[in-house]
């Protein structure tokens, strides 16, 4: 869909912005709206029940995207910041994590960080349903990150935000703006859940052809055996179920020692580099051991076909194969492993990285997370083992069948990222004026 311009634009005098149309103000943030007008006092009773929304917890994509409850006694100590329904969150720290969202009817007694400004807009100026667009478009956000100061945690003094000067409509345009943006974001917004939505179901199809393969094998007609175990059900007559550690020949384990790091030298891998469904972990290193130290840490470096396992965290219990030529150890809370001869590696890490194996090691954990995995009980989940020709065999199948899946994802998280760079542009181009909207039909609803 194309738009078409306004029939006049004159220079903003802001170097962002560029032209806006003719009859259109630039106003400072400050003089239509207000800022941080109620904070929870200190004198609040402790047992005052509070839902938090932290800096974390908001994106500019989904909004507030989650929030904790706590008494004000226990809450953290940026937990201040009183909102309302219409008022617009805007971050001033990390402002790298574009954490801006609209307030629209509040959960009961919601508290945000002092790490958020809260804009209230002046209706008769400056009404909430266009703020919340103006505010959260790539123009503003790029702005607000440009004006931050400090590189690990750069931010923007509240005082500096709300002198910026953004493009202020007359009240009956801005109505029609936020009217457009609302019908055209929720048509976008419709696509890309779809798309979200077709991610999942492929991952689970690429879940259920990895357990079945591993569990199962790959000839329907097989004769099968009791596994004695409940949860696994019937496997193959000829594989045998063991625990992990009768096919270990190795574990590498640093036994949690932390070397000095250094600009340059062995890199070191860790936990964050190991993502669940990827074979191989992200060459992104940011750590590296010296050289000269290198003697003492050599039980901490990996070998080609080693298998590494995530002990800590969300991503506990995730795995990756170690791939060719590799030049890293491992940091604390990644495990590796290394094999036996009658074992393929790619078919363990397809066994370990399957629903089975994920499901078997939260059973042996007696917990419903993994988040603190042991070795002890790491090693003592079961695998199954076919013949080392069989697992060839099985290799092969999953290495085409996962790939098939792989590229079907990756063609949808492409969808998606062009629907939300589109959403984005289109939100951007309205609220600066760079299209004219105003003739746009919508549905009578709105």
């Amino acid at each position: 869909m194309s738009f078409p311009c306004y029939s006049a634009y004159k220079d903003s005098g802001v170097e962002w912005l560029g032209e806006v149309p003719q009859g259109w103000d630039l106003k400072p943030i400050k003089t239509i709206s207000t800022i941080n007008d109620e904070v929870l006092p200190e004198s609040t009773a402790g047992d005052f029940e509070l839902n938090y929304v932290d800096i974390g917890s908001v994106s500019l994509d989904a909004g507030i995207e989650k929030t904790e409850a706590f008494c004000f006694k226990d809450a953290p100590s940026r937990a201040r910041r009183l909102v309302k329904h219409g008022d617009i969150v805007v971050s001033t720290v990390r402002t790298y994590l574009k954490a801006i969202a609209a307030i629209k009817n509040p959960i009961e007694n919601m508290i945000v960080s002092t790490g958020f400004a809260v804009i209230r807009p002046k209706p008769d100026v400056y009404i909430s349903h266009f703020a919340k667009y103006s505010l959260q478009s790539l123009n503003f956000v790029d702005e607000v990150i440009s004006r931050s100061t400090g590189i690990s945690y750069p931010a923007i003094n509240a005082t500096d935000l709300i002198r910026i000067r953004i493009p202020v409509p007359s009240i009956a345009e801005q109505t029609t703006i936020a009217a457009f943006l609302d019908c055209e974001t929720a048509k976008i917004d419709n696509l890309i859940n779809k798309q979200k939505k077709l991610i999942e179901l492929l991952k689970e199809k690429r879940q259920a052809v990895i357990s079945t393969a591993v569990t199962k094998g790959l000839n329907p007609h097989a004769p099968m055996k009791e596994s004695g175990v409940e949860w696994l059900g019937k496997v193959p007559e000829h594989w045998e179920v063991k625990p992990l550690k009768t096919v270990i020949l190795k574990i590498i384990d640093n036994r949690g020692r932390t070397p000095p790091f250094g600009d340059e030298g062995i890199a070191m891998l860790e936990v964050k580099q190991i993502t669940e469904g990827v074979k191989y972990p992200s060459d992104s290193f940011e750590k590296f051991v010296p050289e000269s130290i290198l003697k003492n840490f050599e039980r901490e470096k990996v070998k080609e076909n080693d298998i590494l396992i995530t002990t800590v965290g969300a991503t506990s219990g995730k795995c990756v194969l170690v791939n060719k030529n590799p030049n890293y150890f491992i940091a604390q809370n990644v495990v590796g492993i290394r094999v036996i001869s009658t074992v393929e590696s790619t078919y363990l890490w397809y066994m370990m990285s399957s629903d089975f194996f994920y499901h078997s090691l939260i059973r042996i954990n007696k917990s419903n997370t993994i988040d603190n995995l042991k070795v002890s009980i790491f090693i003592n989940n079961l695998c199954t083992t076919p013949s080392l020709e069989e697992q060839t065999t099985i290799v092969a199948f999953l290495d085409q069948e996962t790939a098939k899946i792989d590229n079907l994802i990756q063609q949808a998280q492409k969808a998606t990222t062009l629907l939300q760079e589109r959403r984005t542009a289109l939100i951007s181009a309205a609220v600066t004026g760079k299209i004219d909207v105003r003739n746009k039909s919508l549905p009578a609803s709105l």
